[in-house]
């Protein structure tokens, strides 16, 4: 298995699947079924219910281990979704996500980390569900699509992804964040990006009819197929990625300077009167002390001196402590050589 492809997996088989009450004014797929009958309901819990168990069975035969758990309640119509509330991550990394709709925060269940923790080397669980009382959400792998080979979480503007909670888990998981706006039929904002993203090993599929370009007008691709458009598009958005290098007047390697892209926020006070010459090109055009007499702030150095070594800012290079001679004594000194 590759890194965009696990070779372990975590199922809800659900006994009452149903249209979510809480759901259905953002959510188009389910349009016109909040007035279906007791039989309808009965018949569409019955098939949610043999899908998983076909889906669970047809990726055990292709040698994926599947982790299937049973929620038998009836008030959680959408645990079928668990990638919603919880992902898992190289190096022994998990997070739980905060939801949109109340009845869906229920979904989160210990007993499905707990068999994480047992099963598999688990490093550390971030959980950001305390989120949901400023009512900042994040629907986990529903709401943004990951690219872990290009480290790229797309996320289509929703109430369902809020950019303070996309930024905070790109920080805190090294992806960059892409946000763009997706709209159906009838205008309303894509509740979910992986309805019309997914990002495989080889090939990309994306529904690209439903994107919306700077201006406010659908894009077309009427030229090629969306998996073709998926896959180009994929294509270029790795070469922009590879080519955003650190300035020419910086020695780090390309992408390795770690204030480059750095938010211009809190600072510690000046530490270092050398004045801005104290730090490379990249780290210096991030720091809004740079120009000050005082010179950079203390977290600008140490950050320069962190990624580019010793010497690179007045952190970590030896300060001469021997006056420097005045320019008589100089002038002496060239006499007496003479």
């Amino acid at each position: 298995m590759s890194v965009q492809s696990p070779a372990a997996v975590v199922m809800v088989r659900p006994h009452a699947f149903a249209p979510n009450p809480e759901t259905l004014a953002d959510n188009g797929f389910q349009r016109g079924a909040g007035s279906a009958g007791r039989a309808d309901a009965a018949r569409i819990a019955a098939s949610a219910h043999d899908e998983v168990t076909r889906a669970a069975a047809a990726l055990e035969a292709a040698g994926v281990t599947v982790h299937l758990f049973e929620d038998e309640t009836a008030h959680r119509p959408d645990s079928v979704f668990p990638n919603n509330w919880i992902s898992t991550h190289s190096g022994g990394h998990i997070a739980l996500f905060p939801m949109f709709t109340p009845n869906r925060r229920t979904e989160r269940r210990g007993d499905i980390v707990e068999l994480l923790k047992t099963t598999y080397r688990v490093q550390d669980v971030i959980d950001y569900s305390g989120l949901e009382y400023d009512d900042v959400f994040l629907e986990g792998t529903g709401a943004m699509v990951l690219d872990h080979e290009s480290r790229i979480a797309y996320a289509a503007r929703s109430n369902r992804a809020d950019p303070i909670a996309l930024e905070r888990f790109c920080t805190n998981f090294g992806y960059e964040p892409m946000v763009f706006d997706a709209v159906d039929g009838r205008g309303i904002a894509v509740y979910h990006t992986n309805v019309i993203l997914s990002i495989a090993t080889e090939f990309a599929l994306i529904a690209a009819d439903m994107l919306v370009s700077p201006r406010g007008a659908s894009r077309s691709w009427t030229a090629s197929p969306p998996a073709a458009a998926a896959t180009s598009s994929r294509s270029r958005t790795r070469r922009s990625t590879r080519s955003r290098a650190t300035p020419s007047n910086c020695g780090a390697p390309t992408g390795a300077c770690s204030r480059s892209r750095a938010p211009r926020s809190t600072h510690s006070p000046p530490i270092s009167a050398r004045g801005s010459s104290d730090l490379r090109g990249c780290c210096r055009s991030t720091c809004p002390r740079s120009s000050s007499p005082a010179g950079p702030c203390g977290a600008c150095s140490r950050a320069c001196t962190s990624t580019h070594g010793p010497g690179s800012s007045s952190i970590g290079r030896a300060r001469s402590t021997t006056p420097r001679p005045t320019r008589s004594r100089r002038s002496e000194r060239r006499r007496q050589g003479a």
